[in-house]
């Protein structure tokens, strides 16, 4: 461009020259100085005017490329990536989603490693799902029934069904509890009297990590309260456990109380009929009342200890469950039941004659049955104060336990499966469950 502009004020000046050169002949007629002001000043003019009109089409220098840094991980040349089209009703402040470098996938169960043993009661939640997990509370004692500790794993033996089983859980540790404490309210008067009277110690004898919930039965079961933590639980609550208990005189056969049979306009149908009354059947509803509590306890976290406390004589009568389905669903859902026997069930040789069932008349004590199924403890208490220690010693077993797992495979079958636990070491007492009925496998 410059060349070209070169070549033009040339051309211009030769051109202006010829011009002044002829224009100084003709019109001023060789009065040369004069024409020559005149031509330079038409050349400067000329000039000046030439100068924009060349600058205009003078075109924008080229811009310089941006280098490429030597370490990109974009080839030169590269096309462009293309832009992200984000919805309109996408917040402006919202963050951008961190692209993973992993590629997504399906959530996988926690697996235990190879040869291990778990020992933690988190554990319990990262069981494979391929097996089914069979969890032993155990209780150890010695000769003066005091409860042992300091075993080890190795001092265990499981057996199911005849086969020992490979522990692949074990721990020593307390657990929390979830108890469901149910009262019978049909005791007679004086024997409930002093269970009201204890009532505050039974609440005193949880700890601040265990969670209770309070039923009461008779003819029908009732919950009080549901689960709280046991310093939550309410005087309120506890006032309406307490019934007065049922009469213990005999039944009123004649007189204005009696029944009069049919009477028309206050008098008897049939004077000369003969009055015989017949006194109404008590209901002790036991087994209702443990499957209620056992429903409600299948549903509590399983990483705590799951236990019914009982406080009854063991009566059954007019239940509407079966005692072997009640015993299905707490081994089923690893509940155990410990008992305080009161009234008939603390008269040692009277409580052996009432576990004997009598046609017609139901179960006169269940309690010891489902303790032993179930591997917990029972304790027969007369008076106030012996009640109150009992209530502490039970909440201790239960809760300092030996903890035994190990994986079964699943099977469709739902039938009986029996337990038997050993312990490698002289003079000692193991109670536990004596088997379970596993639960059907998860849906796929």
């Amino acid at each position: 461009m410059t060349d070209c502009l070169s070549l033009l004020l040339v051309f211009n000046y030769y051109c202006i020259s010829f011009l002044m050169h002829f224009a100084g002949s003709y019109f001023f007629g060789g009065s040369m100085s004069r024409s020559t002001s005149v031509v330079r000043a038409l050349i400067s003019f000329t000039l000046l005017a030439c100068l924009p009109a060349a600058a205009q089409n003078v075109p924008d220098a080229p811009t310089p490329k941006p280098s490429v840094p030597s370490n990109s991980p974009f080839p030169t040349g590269a096309p462009p990536a293309p832009k992200n089209a984000h919805p309109d009703n996408t917040p402006a402040d919202q963050p951008a989603e961190t692209p993973s470098d992993v590629p997504p996938q399906a959530a996988q169960p926690a697996q235990q490693k190879p040869g291990g043993l778990a020992s933690s009661r988190n554990d319990l939640y990262t069981i494979s799902v391929n097996v089914s997990f069979v969890q032993i509370p155990v209780t150890v004692k010695d000769r003066s029934g005091r409860l042992v500790e300091g075993l080890s794993p190795r001092d265990f033996t499981v057996y199911e069904d005849g086969t020992p089983q490979k522990l692949s859980f074990f721990s020593s540790e307390p657990f929390p509890l979830s108890a469901a404490v149910v009262v019978d309210t049909n005791l007679p008067a004086g024997s409930l009297k002093k269970v009201n009277d204890t009532l505050p110690a039974l609440v005193g004898a949880f700890s601040q990590f265990d969670e209770v919930s309070l039923y009461r039965y008779g003819t029908t079961v009732t919950q009080v309260c549901g689960f709280s933590g046991s310093g939550s639980i309410s005087t309120a609550s506890l006032q309406k456990l307490k019934r007065p208990g049922r009469n213990e005189g005999p039944p009123v056969t004649s007189g204005p109380l009696a029944n009069q049979g049919a009477v028309i306009n206050g008098r008897p149908a049939d004077p000369s009929a003969p009055r015989i009354y017949t006194p109404p059947q008590e209901s002790y509803v036991l087994n209702d009342a443990i499957l209620r509590a056992a429903q409600d306890l299948s549903r509590r976290d399983k990483v705590r200890r799951r236990i019914i406390f009982v406080i009854s004589d063991g009566h059954e009568y007019g239940s509407t469950a079966h005692y072997e389905e009640v015993r299905k669903v707490l081994l089923s859902q690893n509940i155990t039941i410990y008992a305080l026997g009161v009234d008939t069930a603390a008269i040692p040789v009277y409580d052996k004659l009432n576990r004997i069932r009598l046609p017609g008349f139901g179960y006169g004590d269940i309690l010891p049955k489902y303790v032993s199924e179930t591997g917990g403890d029972m304790f027969a208490e007369f008076s106030k104060d012996s009640i109150e220690q009992a209530y502490a010693k039970i909440t201790e077993v239960a809760r300092n336990q030996y903890t035994l797992g190990y994986n079964t495979k699943v099977t469709p079958s739902s039938t009986y499966r029996a337990i038997d636990v050993h312990v490698h070491r002289p003079d000692l007492a193991v109670t536990s469950k004596g088997g379970y009925y596993p639960l059907p496998p998860p849906p796929k």
